[in-house]
């Protein structure tokens, strides 16, 4: 490593100064004859470690142990399962700083935002808590006298976890939090370009659970690429998969888990606008802009892609960006002084380049030119330059979710044309509407607004609390994580309706007898 950064002092305190076996049942490390699979680092190009990717026979063993785990767990009360997470935070909040070092460098936001990750899933954990409490049902009035109805929520099962590699252990948190409250055991395939976070996070959770005899499998670990979210998806025995990717990746699951019936809980792409009108007030919007844009590498799914600012205040907004850009810090992810960290990897600077070449070939204006940054002190070939191109928004190259920092500018002439070129991509995850007119940010809300699953006034795309259901429409896939009532979608409902009579009266008045 070229530089330091205590990134060594980091894996020491998360147990990760060896190479590990990768897949795990809990405490049980299970061998396997698959492939290697190596981590660099996207801040220096240095390898991180090496894990061994599962194999068939791994994830057979994986999915029976936790199908036996699954039947013990259940019966524990769900408090006492809220207590063991409870445990899980407080564990994470002593491993805050080193887990969110070794997001940052294993994936390449900065460290800031890895600690906020890791802040993430302590909030998760905390919900939970909370959640193992009041997992509620509803009583309902029988047509029927002396009878009674009511419903009841109970657990599903396993649930498959299929995370991406830009927020490695947030969004893993995000359901097995809430799967575990409820009853469910997990089976968490994690990005194969993100492996020792996922094994940090595996060991995190092996401790506290053995401490509570937590039986063996109810955390499961699985090491590897596609193949094995191909074999979680075509699983009977998994009843719910949530995966989090591409809208390609999610199409294949959905297609593969719809045909068996099973449930799919996707979190797809992004393709996010901040509308910008003339009563915003300017500074908030450049920082919410900005950091939308840039933050992660532009690699969050909320990711800003598209500014739609009106025509009156076009020109003074271009020119704060170009002054924002001008001033942005790019480098190793834990230096603090640097805003922009790195792409994940090789292929994602191919997507960039290709991206700004389409875009200047299908006619965008350049406004801060994109390209990669080598020499000069960067670490590695994966740090580039964020870009802006004025464009208009039926470019095809806009209509899509290219995974990089770069923004759109897009210009409109009344609110209804702006929030019809918000809603005209084919994803819907994240919007904002930057005013200081209330009219306009109403409408914005209303069922004429915006068709996202998050829409936000005066704050930007990126970012959300853990008390809200984090999810998308279209082709984001319609998921819902996290808050509300998300954890509805980790159990099955049932409806009970209770006799206490002596009699057989039948719904709907209808008479049988003999």
């Amino acid at each position: 490593m070229s530089k330091e950064y205590g990134i060594q002092d980091a894996l020491k305190n998360l147990d990760l100064n060896t190479a590990e076996l990768g897949s795990s049942t809990g405490s049980c490390w299970l061998p396997s004859t698959g492939t290697a699979i190596a981590s660099y680092s996207p801040a220096d190009g240095q390898l991180i470690g090496t894990v061994q990717s599962a194999d068939p026979s791994t994830y057979t063993k994986i999915v029976e142990t936790a199908a036996a785990a699954f039947k013990k767990w259940r019966e524990i009360p769900a408090p006492k399962r809220g207590e063991v997470v409870r445990q899980l935070g407080d564990a994470l909040r002593e491993k805050k700083q080193a887990l969110g070092k070794l997001v940052s460098y294993e994936m390449g936001k900065s460290y800031q935002e890895g600690l906020g990750e890791v802040q993430e899933m302590i909030d998760i954990c905390d919900f939970a808590v909370g959640l193992s409490r009041q997992l509620y049902g509803l009583t309902m009035h029988s047509e029927r006298p002396g009878h009674r109805m009511y419903e009841q929520y109970h657990p599903l099962g396993i649930v498959g976890i299929i995370s991406a590699f830009n927020f490695p252990v947030a969004v893993w948190a995000w359901n097995t939090a809430l799967a575990w409250v409820c009853g469910d055991v997990a089976v968490w395939k994690p990005s194969e370009k993100t492996p020792l976070t996922a094994i940090a996070c595996q060991k995190i959770t092996a401790k506290v659970f053995a401490h509570n005899d937590v039986p063996e499998g109810v955390s499961n670990l699985l090491i590897g690429d596609a193949q094995m979210g191909q074999l979680l998806s075509a699983d009977t025995r998994v009843p719910l998969v949530s995966a989090t990717g591409s809208t390609r990746m999610g199409k294949a699951v959905g297609q593969t888990v719809g045909q068996r019936l099973g449930r799919a809980l996707l979190e797809l792409g992004g393709n996010n606008a901040i509308i910008i009108t003339p009563n915003a007030d300017l500074d908030m919007s450049l920082i919410g802009a900005v950091f939308g844009a840039v933050g992660t590498c532009g690699q969050r799914c909320t990711s800003t892609r598209r500014l739609i600012i009106h025509e009156d205040i076009f020109d003074e907004v271009v020119a704060k960006l170009k002054s924002a850009y001008g001033q942005l810090k790019i480098g190793n992810p834990l230096d603090e002084q640097n805003h922009v960290g790195p792409l994940i990897d090789k292929e994602a600077v191919q997507m960039y380049q290709e991206a700004i070449a389409k875009a200047k070939a299908e006619g965008a204006k350049t406004v801060v030119d994109g390209e990669i940054l080598v020499g000069g002190g960067y670490e590695s070939e994966c740090y580039v330059k964020p870009a802006i191109f004025e464009a208009r928004n039926d470019f095809e190259i806009v209509q899509h979710e290219t995974f990089a920092p770069i923004l759109y500018l897009i210009r409109y002439a009344t609110l209804d044309e702006a929030i019809a070129l918000q809603n005209d991509v084919p994803q819907g995850l994240s919007s904002a509407i930057m005013t200081r007119d209330m009219r306009e940010s109403e409408q914005f809300l209303s069922f004429a607004g915006s068709d996202c699953g998050i829409a936000n006034v005066n704050i930007g795309t990126s970012g959300a609390e853990i008390g809200g259901a984090f999810g998308g429409e279209k082709e984001t896939g319609g998921g819902r994580e996290s808050g509300s009532d998300a954890w509805k979608v980790y159990m099955r409902r049932q409806t009970n309706t209770i006799n206490y009579t002596n009699d057989l009266p039948l719904a709907q008045g209808i008479k049988f007898e003999f």
